[in-house]
């Protein structure tokens, strides 16, 4: 269609966890973007993509694709933190939220799309830089998206593998 908005993707390819970490830090502020760890993966889900638009009305291509771009804009309108009375707020929802869980969606929330590693959340949340086992972040996270669930929020928490988390929507 003319006129139509043209989306973007950013896809990075790096084969190493740590070159994919530098890449989503990067790239963590684009709109849309996949990281994958070979020209092949980056290919195969271009095909997809592109079987996908050309047979929007037709029956779903076999097999999932490797990896879905997301755009947060929608989602992140409506969630909200609330620090005063630490909630988490979907439209005219509320959700209490503990003050791990608070600052952990407070990172996310202020900003949508963008991937937080795994280190730089362990700053921010708990104030230093170990990792240990991440045990403790998953914990967390595991909290977070039963309370998104609850609330129905159109956001969830999307890990991204050896890097760390982002919030993107849904649906």
């Amino acid at each position: 269609m003319l006129g139509s908005p043209v989306a973007s993707l950013a896809i990075g390819i790096a084969s190493s966890p740590d070159d994919r970490k530098k890449l989503a830090q990067l790239l963590g502020g684009t709109e849309a973007f996949l990281i994958v760890s070979s020209v092949d993966q980056a290919r195969q889900f271009l095909n997809v993509v592109e079987t996908s638009a050309v047979a929007a009305t037709a029956a779903p291509v076999a097999g999932p694709p490797v990896a879905e771009p997301v755009t947060t804009a929608p989602a992140s309108a409506a969630l909200s933190v609330d620090s005063d009375r630490r909630v988490l707020r979907w439209h005219d929802r509320e959700v209490g939220l503990t003050p791990l869980e608070h600052d952990f969606l407070h990172c996310l929330v202020a900003t949508p799309g963008q991937v937080w590693t795994y280190q730089r959340l362990h700053l921010e949340v708990w104030g230093n830089e170990h990792l240990g086992r991440g045990s403790d972040i998953h914990s967390v996270v595991r909290r977070v998206r039963t309370k998104l669930a609850l609330l129905d929020a159109a956001a969830t928490i999307h890990a991204v593998r050896g890097v760390g988390y982002r919030l993107a929507a849904t649906g």
